[in-house]
């Protein structure tokens, strides 16, 4: 197990869950009282997405993620550069992603 120290919390990250899951598409949807994240990965050739991960959240702790990726998004960008957004192409007919 791998334990590390951020903002003075101790987390342990065992070695399955280091691996993570790979993601390419975020359904998000919510209640009064939590939001739901589930990650998924669209691949080609495959006639639906697979959900690899949920997460829910209370409505604040959604907002603090929100607040963390909007500021890390802006330290990436200003040390990488612009993260370019293309919308991806969809086919109507099937319903799948296009590559």
């Amino acid at each position: 197990m791998n334990e590390n120290r951020q903002h003075g919390i101790d987390v342990e990250l065992d070695n399955e869950v280091a691996q993570g899951h790979y993601s390419n598409l975020a359904i998000i949807s919510h209640s009064t009282s939590e939001f739901i994240l589930d990650f998924a990965a669209m691949l080609p050739g495959l006639p639906k997405a697979k959900v690899k991960s949920r997460i829910i959240l209370t409505p604040e702790h959604a907002k603090r993620l929100l607040l963390s990726l909007q500021e890390n998004i802006s330290r990436y960008e200003t040390n990488v550069g612009r993260i370019e957004l293309v919308q991806p192409q969809i086919n109507s007919e099937f319903g799948q992603k296009l590559n």
